[in-house]
């Protein structure tokens, strides 16, 4: 295939009724913290009008951590769940996405429109060379879009997601004299009790939006020291701030940034020690999801058919996680979550030991999306 001079840079791109691999330059999946990246685009078009609707769900995962009574990798099936690691959080939209349209194909093939499943391998890093990467290079231009999550809601709205690297510069010393130095890790503490005590002020912050609560702020990891007879002389924090969608990123960035740098001016090292220094970094921000007014043909078509097939109300909510849907929305395409899963996150134990799917719950969420498509593509 010719490229035009305005082509990203190359990836390997069958024709548009067939799966296309899309595998993004090495330069930028490095840059995103990874090492590699393939974007598996699959393009089923029934007409030359109508709608295309994207289908999104991710592959890539956290590690297992500890505590499995299965094995995490194995997919075992034991009284109607399935278990395993993204069994629920989004391998398990592979098949739910993937059936719907074989499903639709085979009882109901539109004349018109075309469907797109965007499966991809980021999310977990903030979905900037994936769906980002795809957007961004106009490798697909849906008019709707259904992401991957749970059968017994359809999410409209979601958090957003600041996360930046702290580095406490400090001087390091011998334990046995330790005034000689400046501890990192005591400076660290003073910085982390700063931090924390926002969490206190954020609960005053309350989200119009059924489902989001209030910000919240996590610090995930702290690394650092040499040695256990060594007054540390470097610590790393990295941090996680959940936004609410009526939060501006760059005042939320703003406040933090002033509330550590206030910290650590105001942290007394040892006499004669030196003040400590710090560094931050953004690693990540996730823009939070606002619905779009063009969902409302999605929301409609879910709740109906969702009630008809579980026997219950599918509500229209909010969610505390952040998402890749919110790249589409970047991009002017109306989308929302729906997929196979249980009522909450706690349930599924996503990212925790023992992580699940109810079966039933996978093949009732593939019936809703089937007819959802149906639908849309009428």
């Amino acid at each position: 295939m010719r490229r035009t001079p305005n082509a990203p840079r190359p990836c390997s791109r069958t024709s548009v009724s067939t799966p296309s691999s899309l595998r993004c330059p090495k330069d930028e999946v490095r840059a995103a913290g990874l090492e590699t990246i393939t974007n598996l685009v699959v393009r089923r078009r029934y007409g030359n009008t109508g709608k295309t609707i994207a289908l999104n769900a991710h592959g890539d995962v956290v590690p297992p951590g500890e505590g499995w009574t299965h094995d995490p990798y194995g997919g075992e099936i034991a009284q109607g769940r399935i278990y395993g690691r993204a069994a629920a959080v989004s391998k398990c939209d592979f098949s739910t996405f993937t059936f719907a349209v074989r499903a639709l194909e085979a009882v109901h093939r539109p004349r018109d429109g075309g469907v797109e499943l965007h499966f991809t391998y980021d999310e977990e890093f903030g979905g900037e060379v994936g769906p980002g990467w795809l957007l961004r290079n106009g490798l697909t231009k849906p008019d709707l879009m259904i992401a991957a999550g749970f059968s017994y809601q359809v999410v409209v709205a979601h958090n957003g997601c600041l996360q930046m690297e702290v580095t406490v510069h400090g001087e390091m010393s011998h334990a046995a004299i330790p005034d000689s130095g400046t501890d990192a890790l005591q400076a660290a503490t003073h910085i982390l009790n700063a931090l924390y005590a926002l969490n206190a002020d954020y609960t005053k912050v309350t989200s119009r939006v059924t489902g989001i609560t209030h910000p919240y702020l996590n610090v995930g990891l702290i690394s650092g020291g040499t040695n256990t007879n060594v007054i540390p002389g470097k610590v790393v924090l990295k941090l996680d701030r959940r936004m609410i969608p009526e939060e501006d990123p760059a005042q939320v960035e703003a406040s933090l940034r002033a509330t550590i740098e206030a910290a650590a001016k105001s942290f007394n090292p040892p006499r004669g020690g030196k003040s400590v220094g710090v560094d931050i970094k953004r690693i990540l921000l996730a823009r939070a999801l606002e619905p779009l007014p063009g969902n409302a043909p999605l929301v409609a078509a879910i709740q109906r058919h969702g009630e008809a097939v579980f026997g219950e109300p599918i509500p229209a909510v909010g969610t505390p996680l952040y998402t890749d849907v919110r790249l589409y929305g970047e991009h002017g395409i109306p989308g929302v979550i729906y997929g196979a899963g249980p009522r909450t996150v706690l349930e599924s134990h996503a990212k925790r030991a023992d992580e699940r799917l109810e079966l039933e719950d996978l093949r009732r969420a593939t019936k809703v999306v089937a007819r959802t498509l149906a639908d849309l593509l009428a």
